[in-house]
């Protein structure tokens, strides 16, 4: 709330003051709102120069940067016109001039510094990292799905720009939903390479539970509520399967960590969406989660299993208490690391051996360094990646 008891502004959000009334009564000065987040944005960060303030802005999940300026009483925002789909932040400013400098990130285009000059309105790139794989035939697209109880749900499409809508090509969806962590755009270097320049999809889902829209968008889909993520991610799958993006016979799931709890429950709530699932080093059982490795950490996300009334909701998806008799799934390919110290191996040892006791096929590989990467180097993570990838295209792809 503003000193003058004013009418209080929303958190996030910038506000002004006149200097001459501050410095005469600080308590009765009145303030001006410079920026407010709307419901599907949040501020990524804000400087000053000699006469302008510079803001970028995550909009939809996409960063925007603006030019903000005091004019006759009032503060006008013009944008600044850099890449779309992209992640940008504010690199450097003057506070002599009013040049800035950003740097702009975005699926398909590696890190690039932008040098922007608010006075002259000057646009222009200095320098790029060089392109890990030719991005010239693919296209980034960003659709919604709606979740089933009538959220929209953001996710982005990186596919072929040739690909044909009739559900034939080969997809892997991506997503995390948790601790109010937000995918937001960034350069897919080994997925363009090994996955993408063969012609096939990549999707990147934003669920609840993460931090794409601020913490409501977290708290909204945590402990009791928790299955709103689980269900975000499916209405994505289906989403894709609507368009004709893909089908059930080419789409796979792929995350780690609570990543791979996603996957968990998406292969175990509706396995005849998919016919391929990555776990990474995935957290499976919720009944026991907190008896390993770091696990009592996570009770603020998920809940407390020694409580009756919590124990309840984490039963209902724990994925490891969902693998049952009578359910065909899409062959699991489960990696963890012996020496994890975050999420115990034990997760996909016993996800693992609860399979093969229901007859049911998997792979399961597991690093004996790495810690919670599953690699304790550039080798054991390039062959930790091969895996991967071969197992998505021998599963996905036709020989």
């Amino acid at each position: 709330m503003p000193p003058s008891g004013d009418t209080p502004f929303s958190a996030g959000s910038i506000i002004s003051y006149d200097v001459a009334e501050w410095k005469q009564d600080p308590l009765r000065a009145r303030p001006t709102l410079v920026f407010k987040s709307g419901p599907r944005q949040a501020l990524g960060g804000f400087t000053a120069t000699r006469n302008l303030l510079i803001l970028t802005v995550l909009d939809n999940v996409q960063s925007r940067a603006f030019v903000y300026k005091y004019h006759q009483g009032a503060w006008q925002a013009t944008p600044i016109p850099l890449p779309e789909n992209a992640s940008v932040s504010l690199a450097a400013a003057s506070h002599e001039t009013d040049e800035v400098m950003f740097t702009v990130c975005s699926f398909l285009s590696p890190t690039t510094l932008w040098y922007f000059d608010g006075a002259t309105e000057r646009l222009e790139t200095l320098k790029a990292t060089p392109p890990r794989f030719d991005a010239s035939r693919l296209v980034v697209e960003q659709f919604e799905a709606i979740s089933r109880d009538g959220t929209r749900i953001p996710y982005f499409l990186l596919r072929a720009k040739s690909a044909r809508f009739d559900g034939s090509t080969p997809t892997l969806l991506y997503g995390y939903g948790g601790f109010q962590t937000p995918l937001i755009p960034s350069y897919v270097s080994l997925t363009g390479r090994l996955w993408l320049e063969q012609g096939n999809a990549y999707v990147v889902a934003n669920l609840r539970g993460g931090g794409e829209f601020g913490p409501q968008w977290h708290q909204t889909a945590q402990g009791a509520t928790k299955q709103r993520t689980w269900d975000d991610f499916i209405a994505v799958a289906e989403d894709l399967i609507r368009r004709k993006i893909t089908s059930p016979r080419r789409l796979g799931v792929v995350g780690g960590s609570q990543g791979g709890l996603l996957v968990g429950t998406a292969i175990t709530q509706r396995p005849e969406l998919f016919h391929a699932a990555i776990l990474q080093v995935p957290l499976l059982d919720m009944v026991r989660f907190t008896k390993l490795g770091a696990g009592a950490s996570w009770i603020g996300e998920y809940g407390d299993p020694t409580i009756p009334e919590q124990r309840k909701w984490l039963e209902a998806y724990s994925p490891y208490q969902r693998l049952v008799p009578g359910k065909t799934y899409p062959a699991p390919f489960i990696l963890t690391s012996t020496k994890d110290d975050r999420v115990h191996p034990a997760h996909g040892r016993k996800a693992a051996a609860r399979l093969a006791a229901l007859g049911q096929p998997y792979l399961y590989y597991e690093n004996t360094d790495g810690g919670h990467s599953a690699a304790a180097n550039l080798i054991e993570q390039a062959r930790r990646i091969a895996l991967e990838y071969t197992y998505a295209s021998r599963r996905l792809v036709d020989e």
